[in-house]
């Protein structure tokens, strides 16, 4: 349904994390997955992370959701932008198929916005990269050069960034794709009603990659050894270099033993920072009662937004999901792969592997756990 025009190799090649560039006809005859109407439904949701931003004389106000109504607002000079749409509204899980030419531990969510014409959330800058598709509507965007750009009003916490010169200035129409990198600025301003759509992709930061590590080495009273020095300066009150650096090599071998990275890795990069719309029966179910569900014709789907990775030379047999650590030790490697893949597994693929205890119990536990579901 999503099929996207442009060469994707050729994309990441000249363009992922480099420069921002403007996909006109990206997609063609492009469908809004979602409606105004059941997006604003989304809002009122209590688990659901949602806000409007109104565009004030002296800048932007922004409320945070659930919302009971929209009449307050008006007609013009507010956007609503709703979180994570993909976990809770399976319809638009095929937009995001489209984007997964790159790797699903990038992936953060899709997040889909309304607009009245003069709605935006003014100039600013995200550490993340993004898609911005556009569905219905127009909206007319700005991005600038990477640089020292100063934050609005000197907040040192705040996204938004003062005006700049644009490299880029355009008005999307239906199926355009805007891409930017993270640091760019930009700045979208809406011309008639539209919908939105924003695909981001985020990597860890040396913050959390260290307090992972640091919670991860304590879990498993790890990470005991000390610094060692053989010589030492009568210098006293000060901290020779030699030594400063012999400290950092202690956590530079943790970053260099897989060992130690691998298992916090996996959990960090499989979890969400939105919430998932896990669903798991009162009762859990046993492994006779999935196979009777399969010899029933049912199928497996994964939840939206949930991630199931898997780790290249990986030093023991782990799934990751949802921050979990699934051992497949025993598994066939091709299983896993499909496992860590596919979004959905097809019933003829399960009754091959209803033969396997093994295989039985760890999809019985994806049930339980509500991260899959069974589909026809």
């Amino acid at each position: 349904m999503y099929t996207l025009n442009f060469d994707t190799a050729e994309f990441i090649r000249e363009n992922w994390q480099k420069k921002p560039i403007v996909i006109k006809n990206a997609f063609n005859a492009f469908e809004d997955p979602i409606s105004a109407d059941e997006l604003a439904g989304l809002a009122m949701e209590e688990d659901i992370s949602s806000r409007i931003v109104q565009t004030q004389s002296q800048g932007w106000n922004v409320v945070q959701g659930p919302f009971e109504d929209f009449d307050e607002y008006g007609e013009d000079g507010w956007q609503l932008l709703v979180q994570a749409v993909n976990h809770w509204y399976p319809e638009s899980q095929p937009l995001v198929e489209a984007f997964r030419f790159l790797p699903d531990w990038r992936f953060d969510d899709l997040m889909v916005s309304f607009a009245t014409p003069k709605g935006g959330v003014g100039p600013h800058i995200d550490n993340y990269d993004v898609f911005i598709i556009q569905g219905e509507g127009e909206r007319r965007w700005q991005v600038g050069d990477i640089g020292n750009h100063q934050q609005r009003g000197g907040d040192k916490n705040s996204p938004l960034v003062d005006d700049f010169e644009p490299i880029i200035d355009v008005v999307l129409t239906k199926g355009d794709v805007l891409y930017i990198p993270p640091g760019f600025p930009h700045c979208g301003e809406t011309l008639t009603l539209a919908l939105s759509y924003s695909i981001g992709f985020r990597a860890p930061s040396q913050q959390e990659l260290l307090t992972e590590l640091a919670d991860s080495l304590i879990d498993n009273n790890a990470g005991k050894q000390r610094f060692i020095s053989t010589e030492e300066k009568a210098n006293k009150g000060i901290v020779s270099q030699q030594q400063q650096q012999g400290m950092m090599n202690l956590l530079a071998e943790l970053a260099n033993n897989p060992n130690q990275y691998q298992t916090m890795l996996g959990k960090l990069l499989s979890q969400n920072r939105f919430e998932l719309d896990l669903n798991p029966f009162e009762q859990p179910i046993s492994v006779e009662d999935m196979i009777e569900a399969i010899e029933d014709g049912a199928s497996m789907q994964r939840i939206g937004g949930l991630k199931v990775l898997t780790l290249e030379a990986d030093t023991q047999a782990h799934l990751y999901v949802n921050g979990e650590v699934v051992s497949v030790e025993g598994i066939d490697a091709d299983i896993i792969k499909v496992i860590a893949n596919e979004h959905s597994i097809s019933q003829p693929m399960l009754s091959t592997w209803s033969h396997h205890p093994a295989l039985l119990l760890i999809l019985t536990e994806f049930i339980n756990q509500g991260w899959f579901y069974f589909s026809e």
